[in-house]
Protein backbone atom coordinates (compact mmCIF):
# COMPACT_ATOMS: atom_id res chain seq x y z
CA UNK A 1 0.00 0.00 0.00
CA UNK A 2 1.19 3.53 -0.94
CA UNK A 3 2.23 5.87 1.87
CA UNK A 4 0.13 8.35 0.34
CA UNK A 5 -2.51 5.62 0.98
CA UNK A 6 -1.66 5.14 4.82
CA UNK A 7 -1.59 8.28 5.42
CA UNK A 8 -4.90 9.32 4.43
CA UNK A 9 -5.99 6.43 6.48
CA UNK A 10 -4.50 7.86 9.56
CA UNK A 11 -5.77 11.36 8.82
CA UNK A 12 -9.59 10.34 8.22
CA UNK A 13 -9.00 8.46 11.64
CA UNK A 14 -7.75 11.46 13.15
CA UNK A 15 -10.39 13.26 11.98
CA UNK A 16 -12.98 11.15 13.81
CA UNK A 17 -11.59 11.52 16.46
CA UNK A 18 -11.95 14.89 16.30
CA UNK A 19 -15.91 14.15 15.88
CA UNK A 20 -16.49 12.23 18.84
CA UNK A 21 -14.67 14.50 20.99
CA UNK A 22 -16.61 17.63 19.25
CA UNK A 23 -19.87 15.51 19.74
CA UNK A 24 -19.32 14.81 23.24
CA UNK A 25 -18.45 18.71 23.99
CA UNK A 26 -22.53 20.02 22.64
CA UNK A 27 -25.43 20.25 24.94
CA UNK A 28 -27.09 18.16 26.36
CA UNK A 29 -29.93 19.71 24.91
CA UNK A 30 -32.37 18.03 22.13
CA UNK A 31 -30.73 19.88 19.53
CA UNK A 32 -27.63 18.62 20.67
CA UNK A 33 -27.96 15.30 20.91
CA UNK A 34 -29.83 14.80 17.57
CA UNK A 35 -27.39 16.71 15.90
CA UNK A 36 -24.52 14.87 17.86
CA UNK A 37 -25.65 11.70 17.17
CA UNK A 38 -26.34 12.56 13.01
CA UNK A 39 -22.63 14.39 12.86
CA UNK A 40 -21.44 11.33 14.95
CA UNK A 41 -22.80 8.73 12.54
CA UNK A 42 -21.57 10.60 9.34
CA UNK A 43 -17.66 11.59 10.51
CA UNK A 44 -16.53 8.33 11.72
CA UNK A 45 -18.66 6.85 8.46
CA UNK A 46 -16.07 8.59 6.37
CA UNK A 47 -13.08 7.28 7.84
CA UNK A 48 -14.96 3.56 8.12
CA UNK A 49 -15.46 4.50 4.42
CA UNK A 50 -12.28 5.42 3.01
CA UNK A 51 -10.75 1.88 4.69
CA UNK A 52 -13.43 -0.29 2.76
CA UNK A 53 -12.67 2.17 -0.56
CA UNK A 54 -9.04 1.33 -0.18
CA UNK A 55 -10.17 -2.57 -0.17
CA UNK A 56 -12.12 -1.96 -3.18
CA UNK A 57 -11.88 -4.95 -5.52
CA UNK A 58 -12.20 -2.55 -8.85
CA UNK A 59 -11.95 0.17 -10.03
CA UNK A 60 -15.70 0.40 -10.22
CA UNK A 61 -16.22 -1.15 -6.77
CA UNK A 62 -13.71 1.83 -5.66
CA UNK A 63 -15.78 4.25 -7.24
CA UNK A 64 -18.89 2.93 -5.43
CA UNK A 65 -16.92 3.05 -2.25
CA UNK A 66 -15.28 6.44 -2.53
CA UNK A 67 -18.98 8.06 -3.32
CA UNK A 68 -20.16 7.28 -0.27
CA UNK A 69 -16.94 8.50 1.62
CA UNK A 70 -17.90 11.71 -0.51
CA UNK A 71 -21.45 11.81 0.75
CA UNK A 72 -20.85 11.01 4.05
CA UNK A 73 -18.09 13.65 4.76
CA UNK A 74 -20.81 16.45 3.08
CA UNK A 75 -23.29 15.48 5.42
CA UNK A 76 -20.75 15.69 8.14
CA UNK A 77 -19.74 19.59 6.75
CA UNK A 78 -23.20 19.95 6.42
CA UNK A 79 -23.63 19.07 10.33
CA UNK A 80 -20.74 21.15 11.09
CA UNK A 81 -22.12 24.30 9.65
CA UNK A 82 -25.36 23.72 11.67
CA UNK A 83 -23.82 23.86 14.67
CA UNK A 84 -22.22 26.82 14.13
CA UNK A 85 -24.94 28.66 12.60
CA UNK A 86 -27.52 28.02 15.15
CA UNK A 87 -24.75 28.56 17.90
CA UNK A 88 -24.50 25.29 19.65
CA UNK A 89 -20.92 25.99 20.21
CA UNK A 90 -18.69 28.81 19.48
CA UNK A 91 -17.86 29.08 15.64
CA UNK A 92 -13.89 28.75 16.51
CA UNK A 93 -14.21 25.45 18.78
CA UNK A 94 -15.67 23.84 15.37
CA UNK A 95 -14.57 25.99 11.87
CA UNK A 96 -11.14 24.36 12.22
CA UNK A 97 -12.65 20.80 11.74
CA UNK A 98 -15.04 22.44 9.39
CA UNK A 99 -12.14 23.40 7.65
CA UNK A 100 -10.19 19.88 7.33
CA UNK A 101 -13.86 18.25 6.68
CA UNK A 102 -13.99 20.39 3.35
CA UNK A 103 -10.46 19.60 2.78
CA UNK A 104 -10.91 15.53 2.98
CA UNK A 105 -14.04 15.85 0.65
CA UNK A 106 -12.06 17.49 -1.75
CA UNK A 107 -9.30 14.99 -1.69
CA UNK A 108 -11.83 12.37 -1.65
CA UNK A 109 -13.74 14.04 -4.88
CA UNK A 110 -10.41 14.55 -6.65
CA UNK A 111 -9.44 10.80 -5.75
CA UNK A 112 -13.40 9.77 -7.19
CA UNK A 113 -12.71 12.15 -10.53
CA UNK A 114 -9.15 10.35 -11.13
CA UNK A 115 -10.41 6.97 -11.22
CA UNK A 116 -13.28 7.54 -13.25
CA UNK A 117 -10.85 9.30 -16.21
CA UNK A 118 -8.78 6.10 -15.59
CA UNK A 119 -11.42 4.02 -16.40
Amino acid sequence: MTHKVNDLKERTKKYALRIMKLVASLPNTVSGRIIGTQLFRSGTSTAANYRAACRARSRADFISKIGIVIEETDESAFWLELIIDSGLLKKELVEGLLQETNEILAIMISSSNSARKNR
